[in-house]
């Protein structure tokens, strides 16, 4: 038996970053700030998400920086091969499956304030 699930909450780091096909797909890149709380203070810790399809149209449409998010994925391992050294790199990203957008509406469309119990899953 094997299992791979990553479920977290955080806030986005940046805008997201859009690619269309030609094929039509569709693929969103999020960085994702996950508090981790520490004896003195909150320390974020920092995931690269992948999001394809209506997940990334989701995203590209409703997520911008600071958005409180949920999202439930799997970890995978970027690898490719450095150009000036040749020397072999990976990278974790999490590939979502399942987008939440958390807080209020206003929230989402930059008007600050505390979630009022909105959410929506994608």
């Amino acid at each position: 038996m094997s299992l791979n699930v990553v479920t977290l909450v955080g806030r986005v780091g940046g805008d997201p970053d859009v690619k269309y096909f030609e094929s039509g797909s569709v693929k969103c890149r999020l960085t994702l700030a996950v508090n981790r709380q520490t004896r003195n203070s909150d320390q974020p810790d920092w995931f690269n998400l992948e999001l394809w399809g209506k997940q990334a149209d989701v995203a590209a449409n409703y997520v911008r920086k600071g958005s409180l998010i949920g999202v439930k994925g799997s970890l995978k391992l970027d690898t490719w091969t450095d150009k000036n050294s040749g020397a072999a790199r990976s990278s974790p990203v999490i590939l979502v499956d399942r987008l939440q957008l958390l807080g209020s509406k206003r929230d989402n469309e930059g008007g600050g304030g505390e979630s009022a119990g909105y959410e929506e899953d994608f």
